[in-house]
């Protein structure tokens, strides 16, 4: 018998492919000049923490985070190496984590399936809100410009981070319709009505 905390072969696949999905979205890439680019990678994190949930989705993030520290260009623009954790955006980075762990927590709350809104509720909550929180200030130190300026700034990010919410929560919804499997355990059997 395996026990309940015990990542399972399919579980470690999920993570792989999620963590592969995060990478692929780095391509998509919309330079700025605060040293904090607008990526497709949020949209990966959203998803991770909606299909995979608060256990497996933050180790999705964690294994692009150490592929990146070794030096492999997983981040957007093909940044790699020790100097990402410590640029402009590496409080961005860290919240990645918190925020998969939190968007998989509102996400998976419900006892019978995936909905919309707890979907939708957790990436804003966790994509955006728990991000920023951590990237903005992050962000304001190492550039040495003061937190309120630095907040102001971060708000070009908002109508994008919105967008890739809702999509975040639509491609979610219909992965459930499409493979349910993809959701493991916790998900898969049920059915969206």
């Amino acid at each position: 018998m395996v026990a309940k905390n015990r990542l399972e072969g399919r579980d470690l696949a999920r993570i792989a492919v999620f963590a592969a999905l995060i990478v692929v979205l780095g391509a998509i890439i919309v330079p700025l000049p605060s040293g904090v680019p607008i990526t497709g990678q949020t949209l990966g994190v959203m998803l991770a923490g909606i299909v995979l949930g608060s256990r497996r989705a933050p180790l999705a993030v964690l294994l692009v985070l150490a592929l990146a520290a070794v030096g492999l260009p997983v981040l957007s623009g093909g940044r790699g190496g020790l100097g990402v954790f410590v640029g402009p955006s590496a409080g961005y980075l860290v919240g990645w984590v918190f925020g998969a762990l939190v968007i998989g927590l509102i996400a998976h709350s419900g006892h019978n399936r995936l909905s919309a809104w707890r979907a939708g509720l957790g990436a804003v909550v966790g994509g955006i809100v728990v991000v920023y929180l951590f990237g903005i200030p992050v962000q304001a130190l190492v550039t040495g410009v003061d937190l309120a300026p630095t907040a102001l700034s971060s708000l070009v990010f908002l109508p994008g981070d919105l967008l890739k919410a809702a999509l975040a929560t639509a491609l979610a919804l219909a992965l459930q319709r499409a493979y349910p499997p993809a959701f493991g355990a916790s998900l898969s059997r049920l059915s969206p009505q």
